[in-house]
């Protein structure tokens, strides 16, 4: 199965960087223009960003694993109008000296399938991933 992995990381801990996958405020503050999130297993998420053509575009999903500090899971449903529908995503966070490392897997789905839109997705998670990184270091 052709998978997006992404490694980062962080001088911040593991805590803080939890709460950027897993509150509504967090995902706003790097990916997100709007986020709603029931963080526990079986919660949904939905991510609202502006499309391409101006219009919103909705990310819809399942949380499947939420291992506090640790692993964060998702599957974005399979009829949400987003590229990312039918995907997984997993988000591993582990302390590593003095910072944190946060692992990203993007996998499954037609969209990683086709090399194009794979790439354009791989380039995404690099700019919202520097982002993520960003946000916190600033503080």
């Amino acid at each position: 199965m052709t998978a997006i992995r992404r490694q980062i990381h962080i001088a911040a801990g593991p805590r803080a960087v939890w709460r950027m996958l897993t509150t509504a405020e967090g995902w706003t503050s790097w990916y997100a223009d709007e986020a709603r999130i029931d963080g526990r297993k079986g919660g949904r998420i939905v991510l609202t960003s502006e499309g391409d053509d101006g219009e919103p575009v909705e990310e819809v999903g399942t949380i499947m694993t939420y291992r506090p500090t640790s692993k964060f899971e998702l599957r974005w449903d399979s009829n949400s109008p987003s590229v990312t529908k039918g995907t997984m995503l997993v988000f591993s966070v582990a302390r590593d000296g003095d910072e944190t490392r946060l692992g990203l897997v993007h996998s499954g789905g037609g969209l990683l399938e086709d090399e194009e839109q794979r790439a354009a997705q791989d380039k995404t998670w690099r700019q919202s991933l520097q982002a993520l990184r960003d946000a916190l270091e600033e503080d």
